[in-house]
């Protein structure tokens, strides 16, 4: 198994709220979400649910190989739960959440999970990519109108951002909005599944929507082109990349967006 893993935190010295990890045959990439600086309800805030959650999954789907991915992490969400909701306030509106992506080999099959906006690309030994996302949260991106129209930093924008992440949490975990990993185990029945033969594919990528931005919002790259830098440079120089386009647009005025830098973490997995 040849793992190539990156993470970088939005600005220096922040928390890094993804979280990536990989063992024999299986892999997973979480990206933690809050309220932006809210209070939140809990006491151990994004980073420690992002982490805590991705290493029991990946325990989880390693441990029980047989346990379909879903039911490993609506296991694994009850297992954080119990962690915390007796010091935690588990229903505030702005609980910890998280992305997740999983990979798992065995049986000849690659099988995936995705839930919420992070990214799985599928690369076939023929060159054809496959990128699953859930985009079910786009209907609520709709509503940011308010914040693209303002430049990225500016009070105007932080207090825009504020409003459009209250509407968002609004819509999250229900029929006619998304879903993503919190306090509810039952979330992860609506995630993406699926399987892809083992003997077909040349890598699976995982990553958070921080490392996705050169394809899906600055649109300076398709995803073989960004499978190109991972194969020839590695997840650190895809990483470069994104940073360098967000530097040279700091206010947010060609690409409008939440956050000018964001945590951005890539793990490529290169199959046999």
């Amino acid at each position: 198994m040849r793992v190539a893993l990156a993470s970088l935190s939005a600005d220096p010295g922040s928390r890094n709220e993804d979280f990536a990890a990989a063992a024999p045959g299986a892999a997973v990439l979480l990206d933690g979400a809050g309220a932006g600086g809210a209070e939140t309800g809990c006491t151990h805030g994004v980073a420690w649910f992002s982490s805590t959650l991705g290493g029991l999954l990946l325990r989880s789907i390693t441990v029980q190989p047989a346990r379909p991915l879903a039911d490993c992490l609506a296991d694994s969400i009850g297992l954080v739960r119990a962690l915390h909701e007796d010091t935690c306030d588990l229903t505030y509106r702005a609980s910890p959440t998280s992305t997740v992506v999983v990979v798992r080999a065995g049986g000849g099959v690659v099988e995936y999970l995705v839930l919420g906006d992070s990214s799985l690309l599928l690369a076939d030994k023929g060159g054809s990519v496959d990128a699953v996302t859930d985009r079910r949260l786009d209907e609520g991106k709709r509503l940011r109108g308010p914040v693209d129209a303002l430049p990225t930093g500016s009070p105007e924008h932080s207090a825009a951002l504020a409003e459009y992440r209250d509407a968002l949490t609004g819509l999250r975990n229900r029929p006619g909005g998304f879903w993503i990993a919190g306090p509810d185990p039952r979330a992860a029945e609506y995630a993406l599944t699926g399987a892809v033969p083992l003997e077909s594919l040349a890598s699976v990528t995982l990553l958070s929507d921080g490392a996705t931005r050169l394809v899906d919002r600055f649109q300076l790259a398709d995803w073989r082109q960004t499978l190109a830098v991972l194969d020839s440079s590695g997840p650190d120089e895809l990483i470069r990349h994104v940073r360098e386009a967000e530097a040279g647009d700091p206010d947010g005025r060609r690409w409008p967006r939440g956050k000018a830098r964001d945590d951005a973490t890539v793990l490529h997995w290169v199959l046999p």
